[in-house]
């Protein structure tokens, strides 16, 4: 039975080059050849199906197996089956595969538990590929199954369990490979660690990788996201055979520095070397404070390479011409784009979030069925503050909460606060604060309810603020500015110069 199973699954699924899920699992066809009916596979048109469904059919008639009592514990059909799971992405189906896969076969078998591992971690289920792991019983044979592990925990932001993991992998003897030092020095990057990454790079040079140019790129992007744009470039400048993940670390580096210039020349010697950006490089190169200028010739170039709709270019599209001042060509962009997503959407309403289009692009969102997320209330809000409308912003503020089960961050209460304040409710945004607020307030909302103490002269609610945000932010002279200010208007001298000597105490320059 186990080896009829496993002829089946070779002939189906023996494939050597990972498809693209978004374009190929519903297009490819297989071509089974012809085999007498198994029990696990019956009265099936092979040329009528697609990978993914024969991968159905499969695991479907597997639980049916042994849940009428067949022992199916041969590690190649499960390691068959989760390779192609992982391959198309159906996690799913990886999940039903595991729970009938024999909790001895799992333990004892490092390939088994290792593909099962890497599925659920490739998708960002860490509890689930941390309990397999902990279940192994030959986890320190090598480094692919921490690998995944740590791939894991970087790629969803968990950079101390990646780290962490790291170093236990040290401690247990297990070799590191040229896989596992990008994925750390991800993690170090994110954390900004740059001593652990000198750590890290040194382990490199003492291992033999200092060479290679995935570690490179890994290094390049680590030096860039710690501060150290000098080596970075170092780095970059070692890769022999730069590819577009080089590229794009290089470019990114820059722009997180703010060196827009060097970022210019990068993306220009990059085409001119014949590597052709892909959506990273042009939204990276996209950024705030590109000039004008710069933005309309990427434009031109992207138009010349007819992805001017692809979803990342367009998106990024419009919020480079609304940083550049020009919203009629963001709109432009935005009103001819075939396909929005909800990235498309914020950005517009973000364009506009000192305008009433801000509110008449959310109803048009609505009436698209796409539900709007924590960033696209931060924009409608700020709308509203701007235009006074607060009715409206109340009525917004309660459906994100009661519609949409959107839990308010620091942003939202700060920007209520600032609702309540432009309109010169300064009561009503102390009450968000004392009465509504289910977190400590944080410097954004009690600096928008100084500011709007001083907007609207309010000396009572305007100390409490300032005092407030003296400890909060301690090396901030504005908020100390903003009180003078309002004892100044207020006529109270002796609190001016009573804040001024404050000021002068703390090394502040006047």
């Amino acid at each position: 039975m186990a080896n009829s199973m496993q002829c089946q699954l070779l002939n189906t699924f023996c494939l050597n080059n990972k498809p693209n899920p978004k374009h190929q699992i519903q297009s490819t066809h297989l071509s089974i050849p012809k085999s007498p009916p198994t029990q696990l596979l019956t009265h099936q048109n092979p040329s009528q199906v697609t990978k993914l469904q024969a991968l159905y059919k499969i695991v479907h008639d597997l639980e049916t197996s042994v849940k009428n009592g067949i022992l199916i514990d041969d590690p190649k059909i499960f390691s068959s089956l989760l390779e192609t799971c992982y391959r198309l992405e159906a996690i799913e189906l990886g999940i039903r595969i595991h729970r009938v896969i024999p909790g001895k076969l799992l333990r004892r078998n490092a390939g088994v538990a290792s593909k099962l591992l890497r599925l659920y971690a490739s998708n960002g289920y860490m509890e689930e590929a941390h309990q397999v792991f902990d279940y192994m019983s030959q986890r320190n044979s090598s480094a692919f199954v921490w690998n995944s592990l740590i791939s894991g925990y970087s790629e969803m932001g968990l950079y101390d369990d990646a780290l962490a993991l790291y170093f236990q992998m040290m401690e247990d003897g297990v070799e590191p490979d040229k896989f596992t030092f990008p994925r750390v020095l991800k993690a170090c990057g994110g954390l900004g660690l740059i001593h652990v990454g000198h750590e890290v790079h040194r382990e490199i040079i003492r291992r033999g990788y200092a060479n290679d140019g995935f570690v490179l790129n890994g290094l390049v992007g680590m030096y860039a996201k710690c501060g150290d744009i000098v080596k970075a470039r170092k780095m970059f400048d070692k890769i022999a055979l730069k590819d577009i993940v080089s590229w794009n670390s290089m470019l990114t580096g820059f722009v997180i520095h703010e060196l827009l210039f060097d970022a210019a020349l990068t993306f220009r010697r990059m085409i001119l070397d014949g590597h052709e950006p892909d959506s990273v490089s042009i939204s990276t190169i996209l950024t705030p404070g590109l000039p004008l200028k710069l933005v309309a010739q990427v434009h031109a170039w992207v138009i010349r390479k007819g992805v001017e709709w692809n979803l990342p270019i367009a998106n990024s599209l419009i919020c480079a011409y609304s940083n550049s001042g020009r919203l009629d060509i963001a709109r432009w962009v935005f009103d001819e784009m075939p396909v929005r997503d909800l990235v498309s959407w914020n950005s517009i309403i973000s364009v506009y979030n000192k305008h009433p289009n801000a509110l008449k692009y959310f109803q048009l969102m609505l009436s698209c069925n796409t539900s709007p997320d924590a960033i696209t209330f931060v924009s409608v809000l700020t709308a509203c503050a701007h235009l006074r409308l607060i009715k409206e912003g109340e009525r917004l503020f309660s459906t994100m909460t009661e519609t949409y089960g959107i839990m308010p961050s620091m942003e939202h209460y700060a920007c209520l606060v600032n609702l309540y304040g432009r309109a010169g409710l300064i009561t009503e945004a102390y009450k968000v604060i004392t009465d509504k607020m289910e977190l400590a307030a944080g410097p954004t909302v009690w600096g928008a309810l100084l500011h709007a103490c001083y907007v609207h002269g309010n000396v009572e609610i305007g100390e409490i603020a300032a005092e407030t945000l003296f400890e909060l932010e301690p090396d901030s002279n504005h908020n100390f500015t903003l009180l003078m200010q309002i004892y100044g208007e207020a006529g109270r001298v002796q609190d001016v110069e009573r804040v001024r000597m404050m000021m002068l105490s703390r090394g502040f320059e006047l």
